[in-house]
């Protein structure tokens, strides 16, 4: 029997914020490796075997939950590229209630302490990824994103395959008829 593939789980941005980090993937990724658009990954391997659970536990929380700010605070070295680091304690808890949620199902990488970020360079040269710290760094003004829903994907070794969107609740609902 073939193996299913994994899932990964991504937080959706707001148009305005989503094209800022896709942009800057695009002009410092390399791009023969640059398959995906910019994210922000909340989980790297989900079990695709439980792909409706997961994805009737993703439609749930994302129905409770309200469009929410994320803190654009930085820029950090990943040594052969560069990524924006992010904070939010709505963020914090979202990741963490789902990470409860799925326990049993994550692996190591899913396990350790989330350090949310959006990578915008990587597999680079170490001087290039260096340079480019040094050239975000020196203009960088910490700033605000907004988080709107989340994004399920199928990974099969190449450009992930997108299963489901999951957009939150909005504040205003509309007036039932």
């Amino acid at each position: 029997m073939d193996q299913i593939a994994p899932l990964i789980l991504t937080l959706r941005f707001d148009e305005r914020s989503f094209a800022f980090f896709n942009e800057q993937r695009k002009r410092y990724f390399p791009p023969e490796r640059n398959f995906i658009p910019a994210h922000l990954t909340l989980f790297h391997h989900l079990p695709g075997e439980h792909l409706i659970e997961i994805q009737r536990d993703i439609a749930a929380s994302a129905s409770r939950q309200k469009p929410f700010p994320l803190e654009v605070v930085s820029l950090r070295s990943l040594g052969r590229g560069v990524a924006y680091n992010l904070a939010s304690p709505e963020l914090s808890g979202l990741r963490r209630h789902l990470a409860q949620l799925w326990n049993d199902w994550l692996k190591p990488q899913d396990r350790q302490k989330h350090q949310p970020h959006v990578t915008v360079q990587n597999k680079a040269d170490p001087t290039q990824a260096r340079a480019l710290l040094e050239e975000l760094t020196e203009g960088f003004q910490p700033f605000q994103a907004t988080a709107i829903g989340l994004d399920l994907w199928w990974y099969r070794g190449g450009p992930w395959e997108k299963v489901s969107s999951s957009l939150f609740a909005d504040e205003i609902q509309p007036a039932k008829s």
